[in-house]
């Protein structure tokens, strides 16, 4: 299979960080993904860079609407609001199990991985984050590096938008089936 048969979600509620959104996006419907955004409460969506309003953006569908089992991938834009609003989102919790239960690729960056810490699949898992949750983290049971990327079986972290080559390249790189030399 190629990453041109693949199905990757983007889930974000409002407030995520433009970067970490657009460019994956971009990048993979560029490879040939089928990509679909996905929001929480409203299809329309508000951007930041940083603290800033950034665009704004339509989802396709709302997470209601959605079945898991569509997709093979599951993209988490960081940005605090955005990260801190999905992590109590009991369905964003529910797919992040089901994802991990099935070994099914779910790549967050920067503060994404809250999601992962409040849905309790990081216990003896490897991941990075942006610096300031390395503390949730550890306290969730998982090691917490700081590298630009790290891959743990079906999880890929990056740390910010200046890590997304490299978050990215592992999106695509897992998505083909190629393992990385990293």
């Amino acid at each position: 299979m190629t990453i041109k048969t693949k199905k990757v979600a983007i889930l974000v509620d409002n407030y995520f960080e433009q970067a970490e959104f657009e460019e994956p996006r971009a990048q993979l419907q560029e490879a040939g993904a089928n990509v679909t955004v996905v929001a929480t409460e409203s299809k329309q969506l508000q951007a930041l860079r940083h603290t800033d309003k950034a665009d704004t953006f339509e989802a396709d569908v709302l997470l209601d609407e959605v079945n898991f089992e569509d997709y093979d991938a599951l993209v988490l834009p960081g940005g605090v609001v955005n990260a801190d609003k999905l992590r109590m989102n009991e369905k964003a919790r529910a797919w992040v199990e089901r994802f991990t239960d099935d070994g099914k690729l779910i790549a967050a960056i920067c503060h994404a991985p809250w999601l992962l810490v409040s849905a309790d699949v990081v216990e003896g898992r490897r991941l990075t984050s942006h610096f300031t949750l390395q503390d949730d983290i550890r306290n969730a049971g998982a090691d917490w590096i700081d590298h630009e990327v790290v891959m743990d079986a079906n999880l890929i972290t990056s740390r910010q938008p200046e890590d997304m080559p490299a978050f990215i390249e592992a999106i695509e790189a897992w998505l083909e089936g190629v393992l990385l030399k990293k």
